[in-house]
């Protein structure tokens, strides 16, 4: 007997697709929700059911949550999966499932809340054990406080939105004489992009990697770790690449990182898949948030594992123990994610339009987690994301010779995308030699 009877899967484009795919070789039914742009989606066209929710607009449709309520209970869902993105991280959302008698394949609704608002979260990790950057405790409510701050935390100082994420919301203070600006600004930004002006500081490091570990916790108080990600290439604070291991971690600091994150979830006692990311920078670990859903970049973790993230996920919702101990977690070679984009590859403007050819790689250790097909209309309404190229190798060279030719393989016609882009960092010698840092891609590869 499969773990749910019908999930109902409350995304779009290729995480929806991704779920769809976990589900049915689960033994799942599956229902997709669809605003009226995507109803020749592909997910849309592999589900048992779908039931428009709405106009393209995400607000209307995938935002929409008395919709995705309605369509789970006249399918019959017994269960919803948030996906990542949209409501994945809603608490509010996760609270109205529930409260439906549905299950919400995720994290409870308070650990949602908690974890979801950034001072919450690092007072939380804090009083777990877990390093946090040097900052305010707390939100800053006014440019004299922010001085004070400044002062005793030492500049340069990154002022951040407390309910913020995707480098809104962010600005930072050089010195006293910026101070203001910045602090101002990102009120400003926090304000119009989460509906909540709060803003925290907190010390701006030069060069740090973003280092994530992926972990899981069931209802049984088990919780295991599986291993790190790296995702330091990024382009406002948007993430290009991601790859598993990081090549500027030694095993000491990767069992160091690993258990310390196992610890804190389990003083938490956090059900579900979760991420801790943390800057590292001269081999210090600082936590700076935590995700509750699945990630974009899980399929580089699951190469390495061979651990599927999202059948686990599902199962540690419908109450199934995890039946792993940390002993059972292997590591096997290195996986690299791209993340390609429906954008001009040199000013990064979203282009959506009609694919009009599409040919993917293949061969030994290529995955290609894409909703696109020949004659695929992109729309305009949401995230550019359209593909992501996964390779797999024993060594991180291998690693590294089969993704050039994966991306010299990857076909995309009839509108622009940032395969180009990614060839070229294929190419750059402090990329293939793991030299990097958080600020590379703009600042040195980019030159913007």
């Amino acid at each position: 007997m499969p773990v749910f009877e019908k999930v109902l899967i409350a995304n779009r484009g290729e995480i929806a697709l991704r779920i769809h795919r976990a589900c049915r070789e689960m033994g799942i039914k599956t229902v997709a929700v669809h605003s009226t742009a995507d109803a020749d989606a592909m997910h849309v066209r592999l589900a048992d059911e779908s039931v428009c929710i709405g106009p393209p607009p995400a607000r209307d449709s995938y935002l929409n949550i008395p919709a995705i309520v309605s369509a789970a209970a006249v399918t019959g869902a017994d269960a919803i999966h948030p996906g990542v993105g949209f409501l994945s991280e809603n608490a509010a959302f996760a609270e109205i499932v529930e409260a439906h008698g549905i299950v919400f394949i995720g994290p409870s609704p308070d650990h949602i809340q908690a974890m979801g608002d950034k001072i919450t979260a690092k007072r939380t990790m804090t009083e777990l054990g877990v390093p946090c950057v040097p900052g305010s405790d707390g939100a800053v409510a006014s440019i004299e406080q922010a001085r004070a701050e400044a002062e005793r935390i030492g500049y340069p100082i990154l002022v951040k939105a407390a309910a913020g994420g995707g480098g809104r919301g962010m600005k930072v203070a050089e010195g006293p004489e910026n101070l203001e600006e910045a602090f101002l600004m990102a009120r400003r930004e926090a304000a119009a992009a989460f509906g909540n002006d709060a803003v925290y500081m907190e010390r701006y490091l030069s060069r740090p990697r973003h280092i994530e570990i992926q972990i899981a916790a069931d209802n049984h108080g088990s919780v295991v770790h599986f291993g790190e990600r790296d995702c330091s290439v990024q382009r406002r604070h948007q993430k290009v690449v991601e790859e598993a291991p990081s090549p500027a971690l030694n095993a000491e600091e990767r069992e160091r990182i690993g258990r310390r994150a196992v610890q804190a979830i389990a003083g938490m006692g956090y059900r579900s898949l979760g991420t801790l990311e943390f800057l590292y920078e001269n081999g210090e670990f600082f936590f700076i948030e935590m995700n509750t859903r699945l990630q974009v970049e899980h399929p580089i973790t699951e190469a390495i594992t061979g651990i599927d993230l999202v059948r686990l996920q599902i199962q540690i919702a419908s109450g199934a123990p995890l039946g792993l101990e940390q002993k059972d977690i292997s590591f096997t070679g290195h996986a690299i994610e791209c993340r390609i984009t429906a954008e001009d590859p040199v000013t990064f403007q979203p282009r959506p339009g009609r694919v009009e050819n599409y040919h993917v790689p293949g061969g030994l250790g290529v995955r290609v987690d894409s909703a696109l097909y020949a004659g695929y209309p992109v729309p305009p309404h949401y995230d550019s994301l359209i593909a992501k190229l996964v390779v797999h190798g024993a060594t991180r060279n291998e690693c590294l010779l089969r993704l050039r030719r994966s991306l010299d393989e990857f076909v995309i016609e009839g509108l622009p995308t940032t395969i180009p882009l990614h060839q070229r960092l294929m190419a750059d010698p402090s990329f293939l030699n793991g030299d990097y840092h958080i600020r590379w891609l703009e600042r040195d590869f980019l030159g913007s």
